[in-house]
């Protein structure tokens, strides 16, 4: 097997110091362009790769930042995989029936991801993601926070207990949700105020009072904020709010794809349908005009969230738009202020939102929509 090339190699074939090798590679405008040209040619000659782990020994740092995720796939346990096919030079042909598929439901995620993303790279950091699934979801957690500078992650993808005793070993970001009895940093959204907003349009803009909401799980603390100012709204009106929502998904369009139907069955879809989530909202689109329902005409639906999905439904999906991608930027910026002072009292930072009137609620003529 080839020697693996070291510091020492570079720093002999560049004819400089181990230090200025260092120096060029972690800091490269403080050293002559001359001096710099040489060791980077060392480098590409030699094939070098800079150890992260000596790196990280020495700095106490290890420039990655842990992003853990709730399993949003509905994969818990690896029984429920099946197993990789490899090409065998044949290539099959498939009719491909129209049937419910499901279309990008952790819209949501991915737009935080990139957001966490985009703000540790412009800070010189990587990001490590892992997914808290099934069983091993806490062991996989412990894993990363030995690994990680600091760790962002949803609210209530890890159990209270476990998120307070990783917070004694690094710096912890929560993202959604409110401050409970804790000393994380939070990062979240009005979701409160813009589903009042929402919903006080459709009630006075549009004149309706026969409205219902289709939440998202029970535990989700975005929903029970937006289900919250769902029902601020309607005592407002003076109109009676409901205890609980007229239905409850898990965020995604298929589920919102079965509670259009079932209400349609049932005889109880209202005026209007208040939905959690965008993918939510264009589920039970997709049911409402499936049998023969028009929306805006006979039911008003409303989202929220502001995925790009929500863009180019048919009709266009009226939603409360919020800033997904700088939710994980904001994450980031919270969690590197942390890393340089551990001092500063917890923050909680709420990113603002803003409705966006289209045509699934009536505010745009049909041409436009």
């Amino acid at each position: 097997m080839q020697k693996v090339p070291t510091v020492y190699d570079v720093a002999e074939l560049a004819g400089v110091s181990i230090a200025t090798v260092s120096r060029v590679l972690r800091k490269p405008h403080e050293v002559a362009d001359a001096t710099r040209d040489r060791v980077n040619a060392a480098v590409l000659d030699l094939g070098y790769v800079p150890s992260g782990s000596a790196r990280s020994l020495a700095a106490r740092r290890s420039g990655a930042i842990g992003l853990c995720l709730p399993d949003f796939d509905g994969i818990d346990e690896v029984s429920g995989l099946a197993p990789v096919e490899f090409s065998d030079g044949r290539v099959s042909t498939v009719l491909d029936l129209p049937e419910d598929v499901e279309l990008g439901d952790h819209l949501y995620i991915s737009e935080v991801m990139l957001g966490t993303e985009i703000e540790a790279w412009q800070h010189g950091m990587a990001v490590t993601i892992a997914v808290a699934r099934g069983s091993r979801g806490s062991e996989i957690f412990d894993n990363l926070a030995g690994r990680v500078d600091g760790i962002v992650t949803l609210a209530r993808t890890i159990p209270d207990k476990q998120l307070a005793h990783i917070a004694r070993r690094v710096p912890v970001v929560v993202l959604a949700g409110p401050r409970s009895d804790d000393e994380y940093d939070h990062i979240t959204t009005d979701n409160a105020e813009g589903m009042r907003v929402m919903t006080s349009h459709v009630l006075e803009a549009h004149g309706v009072t026969d409205l219902a909401f289709v939440g998202g799980p029970a535990d989700s603390p975005d929903d029970d904020a937006r289900f919250r100012g769902f029902c601020q709204a309607l005592r407002a009106a003076g109109l009676t709010a409901p205890a609980t929502p007229v239905a409850r998904g898990d965020f995604t369009r298929a589920q919102g794809r079965s509670i259009g139907r079932r209400l349609l069955a049932e005889g109880r879809v209202p005026r209007a349908l208040v939905c959690s989530n965008d993918q939510t909202a264009l589920g039970v689109l997709d049911a409402l005009t499936s049998a023969g329902r028009r929306v805006p005409e006979d039911v008003i639906v409303t989202g929220f969230d502001g995925i790009d999905a929500s863009e180019v439904s048919r009709p266009r999906l009226t939603t409360v738009y919020q800033p997904m991608r700088d939710l994980g930027r904001a994450a980031v910026d919270t969690l590197l202020h942390r890393l340089r002072d551990s001092q500063i009292p917890p923050q909680t930072r709420t990113l603002p939102v803003k409705v966006l009137l289209r045509g699934s609620c009536g505010c745009l003529p049909p041409e436009s929509v």
